[in-house]
């Protein structure tokens, strides 16, 4: 399936499907390509998959925060004219859409999380001295997945080429901060929605006990564990990843 991204109204998304709409969300490092697996899967089983591109390096640096992604999120919802969403997200994705809910919980139908952060994560930047090494990256990122090989030379490029632009690198150290700042622990038990909580047994950038007291804090949350699995499930782990939220939507009639 090859789905093109579309420039629109200064969004850019891919999206493919009909359906109950389904807003995924990337994380810092990640990108589209990141949910190829997902969008094939469940845009053929009445999902409407939009993934739009997000704005991390593309906002004034001031406003380069999870509150102004999340507000970047509204426009767009709106501008598609879209309601009862649910909006799916990895990493710093799971993030803005925690974040979301809290401010816009009327617009949300149910969540995803998979390797979220809004608790506790380890950034791929703490030690940025090191950033000209391409074999530092090389490591730190085939770190974030279980089984390193997942780390093609185009990922570890993409994230090279970021971690040695200053004004790339500057966003990136602004959004980690900022994701500090919006810790999400005293709002979790406030929201109500559904949700699928799926985390990498072998995660180390936001480990198993986060992926716990995710759920423990949401008061209607479920948890499901993937073995041999790192940060980005639904990548490392594609089939695993759908079977089990598909049999979460089904079983919550979503």
């Amino acid at each position: 399936m090859i789905n093109y991204l579309k420039k629109d109204n200064d969004f850019n998304y891919i999206e493919a499907g009909e359906g109950q709409p389904i807003i995924v969300l990337h994380g810092l490092m990640g990108t589209l390509s990141n949910f190829d697996d997902v969008l094939k899967h469940f845009s053929t089983k009445n999902y409407r998959i939009i993934m739009p591109s997000l704005p991390v390096y593309d906002l004034p640096l001031l406003k380069t925060n999870v509150k102004n992604l999340a507000k970047y999120i509204k426009k767009f919802i709106e501008y598609k004219q879209l309601n009862d969403v649910i909006l799916m997200g990895n990493s710093l994705g799971g993030h803005i859409a925690l974040y979301y809910s809290k401010t816009y919980p009327e617009d949300v139908k149910a969540l995803v999380l998979t390797g979220s952060s809004g608790l506790y994560e380890k950034s791929l930047g703490d030690t940025y001295p090191k950033r000209g090494n391409y074999e530092y990256i090389k490591q730190k990122t085939e770190e974030v997945f279980f089984d390193p090989k997942v780390a093609s030379k185009e990922v570890i490029d993409e994230v090279f080429e970021t971690v040695n632009n200053r004004s790339k690198t500057i966003k990136v150290l602004a959004i980690a901060k900022s994701a500090i700042r919006h810790n999400m622990a005293k709002d979790l038990p406030k929201m109500k929605m559904p949700v699928c909580v799926i985390w990498g047994k072998n995660d180390i950038v936001t480990p198993p006990i986060v992926g716990e007291e995710f759920h423990r804090l949401l008061p209607n949350s479920d948890l499901y564990w993937i073995d041999n699995c790192g940060h980005v499930a639904m990548m490392e782990c594609p089939d695993e990843f759908n079977r089990i939220l598909e049999e979460w939507l089904t079983k919550r009639k979503l």
